[in-house]
Formats: C-alpha cells, sequence, structure tokens
C-alpha cells in the first residue's frame, strides 16, 4: 500500500472494500495535534457499506503514547497527566483479543471484550471522530469519554474524570465537549433500545484460526494523501 493511494470519508463509501482476512491499520491521531499516537494493525473480519468489524489479535505489535520521561500515561497523576511533553513507544496488545465494531459516520466504535476461554466480559462503547478511510486503514480521534455495556443490558459511564482533564489541559474546546456529550446520549439511546450491534450475538463471533497476527509496518505513521505531506 502507498501512501498515495485513493482515500475517501468514511461516510462516502468509495475504495474498494477490505477482503476479510486482509491487514489494515486502526489508528488514533493525538488530541489538538495532527500525528498519529495509535497504531493498532488489525485483521479485517467483515467491510460492507453498514459496518466495518476487525480483530486486535492477542500479541499484536502496536504503538501508544508515553510520556518523554518513561512513565506510562496511565499511571501519571490526572492533573499533568495531558501536559507533560509525550512521545511513541511500541507496545504489544497483551491479554485476549478485541474485536472492533464501526458503523459509518457514526461518532464511537463498539469494542467487545472477553475473558480468557472466550467468556464475553463486556461491550465497550469509545466515543471518537467517525473514522477517516485511507487506502491503508482508518483513522480518528478519541475522545476520552466511553461507556461500559455489560451483558445484563446494564451500562456506565467511565473515564469521565480523564474527559474532564482533557478540557482543563486545553486539549478539548467546550463546543467539542458538548458534541462529545451529545455524542454519548445518542449512544445510551441505542444501548437503552438494544440497537445495533448490541442485539446482533457479535458475542459468539470467533475469529478465523488461519489467520496471522498482523505485523507492525515501519511507516506505520505515514501521511495520507488526504492530509498532504
Amino acid at each position: 500500500m502507498t501512501a498515495d493511494a485513493v482515500e475517501t470519508t468514511e461516510t462516502a463509501g468509495g475504495g474498494r472494500p477490505w477482503e476479510p482476512g486482509e491487514h489494515i491499520l486502526w489508528r488514533y491521531r493525538g488530541n489538538a495535534i495532527d500525528r498519529i499516537h495509535i497504531c493498532r494493525p488489525v485483521t479485517v473480519v467483515q467491510d460492507t457499506a453498514d459496518l466495518l468489524a476487525v480483530w486486535l489479535a492477542p500479541g499484536t505489535a502496536c504503538v501508544k503514547p508515553q510520556l518523554a520521561d518513561g512513565t506510562w500515561v496511565h499511571r501519571e497523576p490526572l492533573p499533568t497527566r495531558y501536559t507533560k511533553p509525550r512521545t511513541t513507544v511500541p507496545c504489544q496488545w497483551m491479554g485476549t483479543g478485541v474485536l472492533k465494531l464501526a458503523r459509518p459516520g457514526e461518532p464511537w466504535s463498539v469494542w467487545l471484550f472477553w475473558e480468557s476461554g472466550w467468556r464475553f466480559k463486556n461491550w465497550y462503547v469509545n466515543l471518537e471522530e467517525p473514522r477517516l478511510r485511507w487506502s491503508g486503514g482508518v483513522d480518528s480521534e478519541d475522545h476520552f469519554l466511553d461507556i461500559a455495556v455489560y451483558p445484563d443490558h446494564s451500562w456506565e459511564w467511565k473515564d469521565e474524570d480523564e474527559f474532564a482533564a482533557a478540557q482543563r489541559a486545553g486539549l478539548m474546546a467546550p463546543e467539542q465537549a458538548e458534541r462529545v456529550r451529545t455524542a454519548g446520549r445518542a449512544a445510551v439511546r441505542m444501548i437503552d433500545s438494544w440497537g445495533r450491534p448490541f442485539r446482533e450475538g457479535w458475542e459468539d463471533w470467533r475469529p478465523d484460526p488461519r489467520w496471522s497476527v498482523p505485523a507492525l509496518p515501519a511507516d506505520w505513521d505515514r501521511t495520507p494523501a488526504h492530509m498532504g505531506s
């Protein structure tokens, strides 16, 4: 795949569909910056006009942010978590894999988590920018606020403290924060009505045992042509 291949917005419906088993990149830009700071190679499960489903396999080599002094982000106290200098470092996805489901234009993706032995744990609604699709994968921006959804249909907000801290640090303007809250309320309505994808039985899905674990390419942070050079 080359950086000058055709890119499309996720809602445009252009570009060729990815085939099941194909490897792509699921990436997030840093908040308030254009650089990629999270990259996860994933395997395509399904790619249709109304759903992109991908599998993040255990042991996948990824990239994530780290504070410049070597502190892991989640270990830094909230008052300084989003103000100290950062860099990116290679890492490995630990634990069980994650199935990610994303519908075009929706400002969230839904992740499924399992315990060992494929005992279903929960869904996770990750509030984010609608994904921008390009030849090598999809790019988004995480919005900090999330919703955990459990098999008994109960749910709870997650990371509200990080959402507030990001606003105090200037990573999210008040107008954007209100859009994220609006998106969260829409997601809650979807949960309360047990809409897609919760009613579709994805918790019983299993990866094809023939699939290999995707490799992290050396140019994982390459700039797609739609963003210029």
